[in-house]
């Protein structure tokens, strides 16, 4: 399962095929900050629906309840399968009102290409990258030179699309292909940011983590 974020809240949730039908998120594949558009994305972004919510709210409640069961700690190995089993945990988030030099800074110091950027609240509002950031900052030689008075804001990638914890990580691969993203954020069911899947977790589940059953 997967959603969209933006600085408005959660505008979709649903099925991989869903998020197709969000026309906002056609602008991820140009790589869009929110200054350029002009408008954060209204109801008239969003899916026309004639029904199967309560198939989805089924769908979920299945994958919650698989997702707490897997969490409990036990001896046994199982293949991966899930976003849980691969994602970073210790996340970096950046604030929206963040100044470009100091969330550069951040990004370099962790060794990140990518961070979730959140509200006041702590809640996901898009996806701030170092190629966003360096097409922004005047660098030289990697240092930050006549840093402009602007924000996170201003750079990030929003709508953000965010997985649940028990979202397949094959789909989290197509999604990533789709919309050319280095990371997912993936965020539970009580709307918390609890980790992120990079393009180098699903490398390093691949090379490492015996048993795998990643693309059966």
């Amino acid at each position: 399962m997967f959603s969209v974020h933006g600085v408005t809240g959660q505008a979709y949730r649903g099925t991989l095929e869903g998020l197709g039908t969000v026309s906002a998120l056609t602008a991820l594949r140009r790589g869009r900050g929110i200054d350029r558009d002009g408008e954060e994305m209204g109801p008239e972004a969003l899916p026309q629906r004639s029904g199967g919510a309560s198939d989805d709210a089924a769908r979920y409640e299945e994958a919650a309840r698989a997702y707490r069961a897997a969490v409990t700690p036990g001896d046994a190995r199982e293949p991966v399968r899930h976003a849980y089993q691969v994602m970073t945990r210790t996340l970096l988030t950046l604030p929206v009102s963040l100044d470009l030099a100091t969330a550069w800074r951040h990004l370099n110091e962790h060794g990140y290409g990518q961070a979730p950027v959140v509200d006041g609240e702590g809640r996901l509002v898009g996806l701030v990258t170092r190629d966003a950031l360096m097409r922004a900052l005047d660098l030289v030689d990697g240092d930050v030179r006549d840093p402009l008075a602007r924000t996170i804001g201003d750079v990030m990638l929003t709508p953000a699309v965010s997985a649940d914890p028990v979202t397949s990580v094959r789909r989290i691969a197509r999604v990533m292909l789709e919309y050319d993203l280095a990371g997912v954020p993936v965020v539970n069911e009580q709307q918390e940011l609890v980790g992120i899947v990079t393009r180098g977790d699903i490398l390093r589940a691949v090379a490492n983590e015996p048993p795998l059953n990643l693309w059966a």
